[in-house]
């Protein structure tokens, strides 16, 4: 009976399944946050843990995929605006809004370009002559928006307006400049950085546009006690490090 009952138990030990491992979180990220979150989530990876899932695009396209009903589980918005839309659906989980970074406004132009004064609005538009800017499409980009505030701020949109090539992200606007397609372009000071075939032409002023930040939040459809682990190492002391290896400012 004793050999019956230790048979028993090695049955039963064998044939109950090992906890399953917690899913890896999914993340729709801002496309200026490429190479930053990429490394906060091999950083996360080495730390034990399921290296989370990232998903680039404009925070546009990512609030539209969430609020039509996409799941996933953090949401980082390049602008305020984008991120309370979701909210407004009731889809951010209570006291999980947070700025996660901060972020400057440059003139970007191929290595060798020419210099400019970004503070002085005419100077663009001279500059460019009969030629294109690149920028987010202002009309719902966060970059874009960003953009055509600091031109109008500073007396420029009217002039360059008509020559303003509308791109679907920050990084597609960029790659314009890159390929020599447009002669200057509006970007984040961060996307300067990661692309080695351009320079900062110039620079807007702070006051010029609306403060650029980027709020994180984990969303209500959050299925992975890994989301809010996630969320919280990319605010925490370490999480910051990684950003601002990469030229981001501390919220």
């Amino acid at each position: 009976m004793a050999f019956l009952l230790r048979l028993l138990a090695l049955f039963l030990i064998v044939a109950t399944p090992a906890a399953a491992a917690p899913r890896a979180p999914l993340v729709l990220a801002a496309a200026s946050m490429q190479e930053a979150l990429t490394d906060a989530a091999s950083a996360w990876e080495r730390a034990g843990h399921p290296r989370p899932v990232l998903s680039f695009a404009a925070s546009s396209a990512l609030a539209r995929q969430v609020t039509a009903g996409g799941r996933a589980d953090l949401f980082v918005s390049a602008d305020t605006d984008w991120m309370d839309e979701v909210a407004k659906r009731g889809l951010v989980a209570r006291g999980t809004r947070a700025v996660l970074a901060r972020n400057r406004l440059v003139v970007v132009a191929r290595a060798g370009g020419r210099s400019l004064v970004a503070t002085r609005g005419g100077a663009l538009a001279r500059v460019l002559g009969a030629g294109s800017l690149a920028m987010a499409d202002p009309a719902s980009v966060p970059a874009g928006k960003y953009g055509e505030a600091a031109l109008r701020h500073l007396g420029a949109w009217d002039a360059v307006a008509p020559r303003v090539v509308r791109a679907e992200n920050v990084r597609a606007a960029l790659a314009l400049v890159e390929r020599g397609a447009a002669p200057y372009g509006i970007v984040y000071a961060t996307d300067a950085r990661a692309a080695p075939g351009v320079r900062v032409a110039g620079v807007f002023p702070p006051l010029s546009h609306p403060p650029i930040v980027y709020p994180i939040a984990r969303l209500t459809t959050a299925a992975t006690p890994e989301a809010e682990a996630f969320r919280r190492f990319l605010l925490s002391r370490d999480g910051q490090s990684v950003l601002a290896r990469h030229g981001f400012a501390r919220p």
